[in-house]
């Protein structure tokens, strides 16, 4: 197990859940300060689905166990064109939650939007201003895989949030706002 940044106070799994490639990321923060712990890929090949699943559920509990984060932040799906895309996406979010759950983290989900917006400053970001601006927030040597930035863009979203009372928060669609 990496050991927790003496200075920071919690280290958070951050995953962007997909069918063929999951980014994650760990980092280390106090909700103002973030240091970069680890990131890259889960590429689960072309077995079939349910093997995926497995393989997904599996890499994400092994991260867990190594890394022992606090807490889980993962990318909402919020739209998909194509439903049968949607469901499997779906599943491999379930995949990722479950493993999660199992390790005893607290999991909380986040929308594109409200990630591009504490990363980037507007909800409409490119991706290529997502992997520059958390190459330069963690100071990273080299600008992350696509995957891999959204999901240290979903981990530094979430360490932001953690200085925003729960019922202040940047919801990810309408529907999710409670007075």
């Amino acid at each position: 197990m990496a050991e927790l940044h003496p200075v920071l106070r919690q280290r958070i799994l951050g995953i962007d859940p997909g069918s063929r490639i999951t980014g994650f990321a760990v980092i280390d923060s106090d909700g103002q300060h973030s240091v970069w712990i680890a990131s890259g890929c889960i590429r689960v090949g072309e077995q079939p689905w349910p093997d995926r699943l497995g393989i997904l559920f599996d890499r994400v509990a092994a991260l867990v166990a190594e890394y022992q984060p606090h807490a889980l932040a993962v990318e909402q799906l919020i739209f998909a064109r194509d439903p049968s895309a949607a469901l499997k996406l779906g599943q491999a979010r379930g995949a990722v939650l479950c493993a999660g759950i199992k390790g005893g983290l607290p999991v909380q989900e986040y929308g594109p939007k409200a990630v591009k917006l504490a990363v980037v400053g507007t909800g409409n970001a490119e991706k290529s201003q997502v992997q520059q601006m958390v190459k330069i927030l963690l100071a990273l040597p080299r600008l992350p895989s696509e995957d891999e930035a959204d999901a240290l863009a979903i981990a530094l979203c979430h360490a932001h949030s953690m200085r925003i009372p729960a019922r202040q928060r940047v919801t990810a669609s309408w529907r999710d706002w409670r007075p």
